[in-house]
């Protein structure tokens, strides 16, 4: 006899009920994380590599997708016009532009101060001796970047504007030719360039940051994502703690798994320029930046940005567990 017959009126009944809800019940939808990164986000670098937060997130229902980018203007352009979910460490003076073109960005985590990762480099043999020398010399600095803000405090620091030198504005590697070529008398530039140009060119620092730019990089998302996804930047964040806190522990390791994703860089340059950073991943406070003000007011006296840009007019996403 078939299995149905033999089924009563009621179960068939109740059968047909649980069936009915549950095709009326819609599939649970799969979060998707897309990722924006350049080649030296280190951290974000490191767990696509080691496949740690993937791993993570997939045991949530949440898949990722990296997206490589040259720079950082473009990372937040993509974020802005919503292309992205979240970003990579960018410098500081990043989210300052950002902010002037009216994008609507939240922070969810930033670096511990790195000031000694970004220096003023002269050739060993150089007549240049202080910050007061670069008057009417020609410099190489990477527009926008933090170096940028870093050359302007240091002229500040020097009693001179910034039409008292000549600048050039060059990508990293552009700038490094310019200065291992004689083209330029002084480079303003960040790691791993800074350590690379120490450890293989004859040079001489004139200035790192120190008292002069704190360098904190920012990890930012889309004001919508916070809104709706903390749970997925909650992840985020702790596997960011975990990664600057192993890399701290384990610098030759790391500088290993970084050295061929960093353009096949000698692992000496790339622990050097590691040792340099502070990789401590913390939450982001309003009084934290201040030094974002310093710098928005910076350019905007250079008329590099618009208009200006009160930096505290932001959002700010904030893990539950905000124990750092």
């Amino acid at each position: 006899m078939p299995l149905f017959v033999s089924l009563s009126r009621r179960a068939l009944l109740g059968l047909g009920l649980a069936l009915g809800l549950c095709a009326a019940l819609p599939a649970q939808a799969e979060t998707e994380l897309r990722i924006g990164y350049q080649k030296s986000s280190t951290l974000i670098v490191l767990l696509k590599a080691r496949g740690t937060l993937e791993k993570n997130l997939s045991a949530q229902g949440i898949r990722l997708s990296w997206h490589e980018f040259t720079s950082g203007q473009p990372l937040l352009e993509a974020l802005n016009v919503g292309n992205l979910d979240l970003t990579a460490d960018v410098a500081d003076t990043v989210p300052v532009f950002a902010q002037a073109a009216g994008a609507h960005l939240a922070y969810f985590a930033q670096e511990e101060p790195s000031p000694a990762a970004q220096a003023i480099l002269v050739r060993a043999d150089s007549p240049l001796r202080s910050l007061a020398d670069l008057k009417g010399k020609r410099v190489a600095v990477t527009k926008a970047a933090g170096s940028h803000y870093l050359l302007l405090a240091a002229l500040a620091e020097a009693g001179l504007k910034f039409s008292d030198i000549e600048p050039a504005y060059l990508t990293p590697a552009d700038g490094r030719a310019a200065f291992e070529n004689a083209k330029v008398d002084a480079w303003v530039t960040w790691e791993p360039f800074l350590s690379g140009a120490q450890r293989q060119l004859s040079t001489r620092t004139l200035a790192d940051g120190k008292k002069l730019a704190a360098y904190q990089r920012y990890y930012l998302t889309s004001q919508r994502f916070a809104k709706e996804h903390p749970q997925v930047l909650e992840a985020v964040f702790a596997e960011l703690v975990k990664a600057g806190d192993w890399l701290r522990a384990n610098p030759r390791e790391a500088a290993r798994i970084l050295a061929p994703l960093w353009g096949n860089l000698d692992p000496a340059i790339v622990e050097q320029a590691n040792a340099r950073r502070s990789y401590q991943v913390r939450p982001v406070q309003l009084e934290s930046l201040a030094e974002q003000q310093k710098i928005a007011d910076a350019f905007f006296a250079e008329g590099l940005l618009p208009k200006q840009v009160d930096a505290r007019d932001v959002s700010i996403w904030q893990p539950q567990t905000a124990a750092r």
